[in-house]
Parts: C-alpha cells; structure tokens; sequence
C-alpha cells in the first residue's frame, strides 16, 4: 500500500544535503512510499538528485518576501495553497521546525509532524505538530534528520548515512584538480590568504589543478586575487547545482570553508576538507563515504599545518577501505 508523504524542508544548501540519508532511509524502511519535497525553488535541483524523490514542490519565499503584498506574489502565494490543499498525505513530516515551514505546513492536507518544543531551533513551531518527537539538539544534523523521520515513520535505521547521489557519481573519473572554496557570505569565515597558499603550493606538489568556486561577484573578484598569477588555477563561472556537482564529483580533493559546496562534495563520497571558524562542526561535521576532516571550531581557526596534514591523509585515502575521521581541532 502506497503511503504519501510530503517532506518540508526548503532551505539551505547544506541543511538539504543533511536531509538526503533520511530520505534513503524512508525509501528502504517504508514499502511503496511515495516522498514528495517542498523545497526553495533556488535549490530544486537537490531533491530532485534523490531517486526516492517522486515530485518536487518549489516554493519562492525568499523572492516573494521582497514583494510580499505584490498582486503577482499574492497570486502565486494562492495557486501553491490551492496545490497543497488540493493533496492529501498520511505524513506530512516537517524538518525544518521554524516558522517559515510552519506557514507551509499549515496549508497541508495530513498528520503533522514534528520536533517537539526541547527539541526544535524555534520552540514555537512545536504548537502546530499534530505528533511531536523528541531528538537530541546536540548532535550532527545528518543523525537529527535520520532520528525524526524514523520516529516518525515508526522504524529504526542503521548503517552510514546513504546521499542517494550515483545518479551524479556513477562513471564519472576522477580528475587530477582539487576543488577550492575559499569565499563567505560573512568575513569571519574567511581564513588567511596565506595558509591558503600553502594549501594550494602542497595540492600543486601533487600535481594537482585548482579549480576555485564563488558565489557573488564580490566572491569571484577575492577568489581571483587569490590565484593570481598561479596558471594552474582557474574560477569557475557561475553555474547551476547541477553543474558545480558534476565539478565535485570528478575532483581529487575538495578543500574548502564551511558551506553548503563542501557538504555536498563530502556527501558525493569525495576526500573533503572542512575549515571551520565562525561555526562548530559538532553539529555540523561533514559526512559521506570517503574521507572527511571537519577542522577547526567557532571562533578557533585551524592552522596550515593541521589543514596541510588532512591534505596528505585525504590524497593517501584508499577508497576501498573508506576510512574517514570526523571532527579534528
């Protein structure tokens, strides 16, 4: 018997890419589910990358909350309430617990799920759950995810975190370059344009390219002055989720700050570097199937030496063993 159920989550990169393993975990422990995802339409190319995903639902909130009483955002705002009314879900599972989900769920035909008031970033969302789980805050967000979708699907999973990505890794070579994110929306996650240098002098010592991602144009003119003169080096161009995945998936190494990019590399099942300093990786880490170092902690960055020995262990892995580490300070 088919049982529909309608995932909200809309928004961020990372937190997307945290979501994937439980959705891989409802597709092996729920015969016939039938999982549809309401997500930022900024992003909808993420669920739609999971096989276990039957329809993607965009939502524009951050365009239309520039122009909330706009007559053309009021029209849209309808036509998504007539479309989510118009289904009808055994489990409508919201993962997100702030109150910009609790709008959407709110307009959804089904049982509401949710984190219970200890448990969830915004307390208040707690009070439109019809059922309310209890999971610990203190832990990483891909176990969060996996704890509430099993406590509210009624099953236990077990094993690694599964991304669900071979659609975008199966029979992609790997490729001699090393993907760099060195840009932030926020200054106090930049790390030092020196002990960048170094990290790019050891990746060329193994006959490494770089191929650097940005975001804004501010992004793309710093990620320019970092690798000028260096003929080895190359930004990117902006492009959509889809193709900067494509990049991760061939790359050698991923070395880069904090962001939605590096999860999305380390949940590829690519060596992957992350340098923390305005955030902590206890909640956090990066996950996936190959090596990953979550370096550093709020307010701490971590030295060139410890990002340059992460390096060597990360060109040293040996993907049939899958080792990997977690957390590193």
């Amino acid at each position: 018997m088919t049982k529909k159920i309608l995932i909200v989550r809309t928004s961020s990169l990372g937190d997307l890419v945290h979501m994937l393993p439980a959705i891989s975990d409802i597709a092996l422990h729920v015969p016939g589910a039938q999982i549809d995802w309401i997500v930022e339409e900024g992003f909808a190319e993420i669920p739609a990358w999971h096989p276990a995903v039957n329809e993607v639902i965009p939502v524009a909130h951050r365009r239309w909350r520039k122009h909330w009483w706009s007559a053309e955002t009021r029209a849209a705002r309808t036509a998504l309430r007539n479309n989510l009314g118009a289904r009808q879900y055994d489990i409508v599972l919201d993962m997100q617990a702030l109150m910009k989900s609790v709008w959407l769920v709110r307009q959804t035909q089904g049982v509401r799920h949710g984190l219970d008031r200890q448990s969830a970033r915004e307390p208040l969302a707690s009070l439109f759950y019809h059922v309310k789980h209890t999971v610990n805050f203190w832990q990483p967000a891909v176990t969060r995810q996996r704890e509430l979708a099993a406590a509210a699907l009624g099953y236990t999973y077990t094993g690694k975190p599964d991304f669900g990505l071979e659609a975008i890794t199966d029979g992609v070579e790997i490729q001699p370059y090393a993907v760099i994110m060195p840009s932030a929306s926020r200054d106090d996650k930049l790390w030092p344009e020196d002990d960048w240098q170094r990290v790019f002098e050891r990746l060329h010592e193994h006959d490494l390219d770089l191929k650097l991602l940005s975001g804004s144009p501010e992004e793309t003119k710093r990620a320019q002055s970092l690798v000028a003169g260096n003929s080895r080096a190359q930004v990117l161009p902006r492009m959509s989720l889809t193709e900067v995945a494509g990049v991760l998936a061939g790359a050698r190494i991923m070395v880069g700050l904090d962001s939605g990019l590096t999860h999305l590399c380390a949940g590829l099942g690519r060596p992957t570097i992350g340098i923390y300093k305005a955030s902590t990786p206890v909640r956090t880490p990066l996950e996936g199937p190959a090596y990953t170092a979550s370096l550093g902690e709020r307010g701490s960055a971590p030295s060139a030496e410890t990002v340059l020995s992460a390096v060597e262990q990360a060109l040293a892995f040996d993907e049939s063993t899958h080792r990997s580490i977690g957390n590193h300070s």
